[in-house]
C-alpha cells in the first residue's frame, strides 16, 4: 500500500496559499492511489520546541544505553521519523518567510535529522538513509523568486530544502512555486485566479504519471 506524508507549516488557516495547494496535491494523490494511505501532519498544531542540550545528549547516546528520560525526550522525534520511513512520498506546504522556510518547518527538520536514523556516517562520508522516497514542495511567497528573476538570489528556501533532503537521501524532489501572492492582498488579482495555474500544475503532475 502506497503512503503519502502530507505536511503543512503555514500559520494561516483558510487563507493559506501553501495549505490550499498541499490539500489539492493530497486529493489528487488519493485519486491516483485509491487504496493508499495519507498521513497528515500539521506542524502548527504540533507546537514543536527547539532542541536543547538534553535532546542532543539523548540523540548521541547509544540506544541500548539510554535512560527512560532520554527515551522520553526523543519520543516525538522517533514518531516523526517513523512517519518519514513509512511514507513512500512526501508533500510539503511551505510558505516563504523572510526569504527562507518558516520556523515551524525548521524545528521539524531539527527533530528528524538524526545520525543513525535518517543519515549515517561511513568511510565515504555521510549517507542518507531515506532511500527511494519522493518529495514535492509547494512553496508560496509574496514576491516572485524564480530563477529567471532579479530576486532569485533571495530564495533560500528551495536550495536549503534540496540540500537537507538530499543529505537524507531524498534526491527525487520537485518544487512548484506560487510566487507573487502579495498581489492578492493588494487586490491586483483574485485569489482563485492566482491559485488556478498552480492547481493546474499539480494536476498536470498526476496526468503525466
Amino acid at each position: 500500500m502506497s503512503t503519502l506524508l502530507h505536511i503543512d507549516s503555514s500559520p494561516l488557516a483558510g487563507s493559506s496559499i501553501s495549505r490550499h495547494l498541499s490539500r489539492e496535491f493530497a486529493q489528487q494523490w488519493k485519486q491516483a492511489h485509491p487504496n493508499g494511505k495519507v498521513i497528515e501532519r500539521d506542524l502548527i498544531a504540533l507546537r514543536l520546541s527547539a532542541i536543547d542540550a538534553e535532546w542532543i545528549g539523548a540523540a548521541y547516546t547509544p540506544e541500548d544505553a539510554r535512560t527512560l528520560r532520554q527515551e522520553e525526550v526523543l519520543s516525538l522525534s522517533d514518531m516523526l521519523i517513523a512517519e518519514l520511513e513509512e511514507a513512500d512520498e512526501y508533500v510539503f506546504g511551505v510558505p516563504m518567510h523572510n526569504f527562507s522556510i518558516p520556523s515551524t518547518l525548521k524545528l521539524w527538520i531539527d527533530q528528524i535529522v538524526r545520525v543513525g536514523k535518517t543519515f549515517a556516517y561511513s568511510a565515504d562520508g555521510p549517507a542518507g538513509l531515506l532511500k527511494n522516497k519522493k518529495a514535492t514542495f509547494l512553496v508560496a511567497s509574496g514576491g516572485v523568486y524564480n530563477a529567471d528573476t532579479a530576486m532569485a538570489s533571495f530564495n533560500f528556501a528551495e536550495p536549503y530544502l534540496r540540500s537537507v533532503f538530499g543529505f537524507l537521501g531524498v534526491t527525487d524532489a520537485m518544487f512548484i512555486n506560487a510566487g507573487g501572492a502579495a498581489a492578492i492582498r493588494s487586490g491586483k488579482i483574485d485569489r482563485s485566479a492566482f491559485l488556478q495555474p498552480h492547481v493546474d500544475s499539480i494536476r498536470a503532475v498526476f496526468k503525466a504519471a
